[in-house]
């Protein structure tokens, strides 16, 4: 009988160990931000004599990279807007707004203001996620 005990206590042991073990590495496979570099960025919106602007026009990433990118409005009303990651966010004059996401979808997005005429007057970028 103390054996069976014995016995079930080690058992018990290594599962409590694989169960542990599984779950902490498990947490670098799923892509968790804060144990990943993140690919930051930074950006003005504005607008001059000649149009309204991004003050970055492209951003190149990989799939799975963790993206920030950091708007800051220095002139008018603006919001930043990527559709295929549901971003859509108002960036107040003056204010830093920080933007986080995975680039869980390759391909060509465009970036732009949603402001009526904006997108239309340049405001308006491309997000690349390479495969």
């Amino acid at each position: 009988m103390n054996k069976f005990i014995i016995a079930l206590g080690i058992l018990a042991i290594a599962l409590i160990g694989i169960f542990w073990f599984n779950n902490s590495t498990g947490d670098a496979v799923k892509g968790d931000i804060s144990n990943t570099p993140v690919k930051e960025f930074v950006i003005e919106s504005f607008y001059d004599n000649t149009g309204i602007w991004f003050s970055l026009k492209e951003i190149s990433v990989n799939k799975g990279d963790n993206v920030r990118i950091k708007i800051t409005n220095i002139k008018g009303t603006h919001d930043f807007v990527i559709d295929e990651y549901g971003i859509k966010k108002m960036t107040p004059l003056n204010e830093e707004v920080i933007i986080e996401f995975t680039a869980d979808k390759t391909g060509e997005f465009i970036y732009y203001c949603s402001i009526p005429g904006h997108r239309q007057k340049g405001q308006w970028g491309t997000l690349k996620v390479i495969g």
